[in-house]
């Protein structure tokens, strides 16, 4: 790796944590010793990038730090066109649409001798082998609702066949090969639960919200998550 290519490589690896990153973490992600990255971070400060932090205790990227949005690397180019291929032949039309047009807005911007691993990436995702089922509801509102932090009412068929309403905190909309999750605080229940989107009836999004912070739900969803594959984890052994 040019030395250019890796100290703008510590840049992005340190713009995407919230945490400090030690040296040891660098080196090992790029592949190089830790004197090395010792003297990358301090060339990287001599030219002020606002990086703070020492060796044994790490390095953070201050958050005001701005840098060229298209300033993209091969890997990354390709990262994104496979999430794109993935996304448009799996996802539904509004998504599908958004993943054709970000491929092509990065083609249009991209240097010219990038262009090839737009055209013809080296990566490619497998094609869906079945779409997912048809469903009654549009899965843009429950974007919206995650997005918004509104509440949801939900006609929900289970897989018995039976019916409830239920009214929810939408957390996530998770989308696996062949189907669609609605994550969500589920009142009746006052636990999280999986809805699958196909089985959703018919869904209202409410003027109400939940009241949370923005980012608590998805914080309790998560420690929920973490603590449920514990006590699985635990079960199996």
């Amino acid at each position: 790796m040019r030395r250019a290519d890796r100290l703008f490589q510590i840049i992005q690896i340190l713009r995407r944590s919230s945490r400090p990153v030690t040296a040891a973490a660098l080196a090992e992600e790029l592949e190089i010793s830790k004197r090395t990255v010792y003297r990358d971070v301090a060339d990287l400060m001599s030219q002020r990038v606002p990086i703070e932090g020492e060796a044994g205790f790490g390095y953070i990227l201050s958050s005001d730090f701005d840098m060229p949005p298209l300033m993209l690397t091969r890997e990354e180019i390709e990262a994104v066109m496979l999430g794109a291929q993935w996304v448009a032949g799996r996802a539904d039309k509004a998504l599908a649409n958004a993943a054709r047009d970000v491929a092509a807005k990065i083609a249009a911007m991209v240097p010219e001798h990038l262009r090839p691993y737009i055209v013809e990436p080296s990566v490619g995702a497998k094609p869906a082998i079945q779409q997912p089922e048809e469903e009654s509801i549009d899965p843009s509102l429950l974007r919206a609702a995650v997005r918004e932090g509104r509440k949801l009412r939900l006609r929900y068929r289970s897989d018995a066949g039976e019916e409830t309403l239920r009214t929810v905190w939408p957390v996530i909309l998770g989308y696996a090969e062949t189907s669609r999750i609605l994550v969500a605080w589920c009142e009746l229940r006052q636990g999280f639960r999986h809805f699958r989107t196909d089985r959703i009836l018919a869904a209202d999004m409410l003027e109400e919200g939940h009241g949370l912070r923005p980012g608590e739900l998805r914080r309790r969803w998560s420690s929920w998550r973490d603590a449920s594959l514990q006590q699985s984890k635990r079960t199996a052994d």
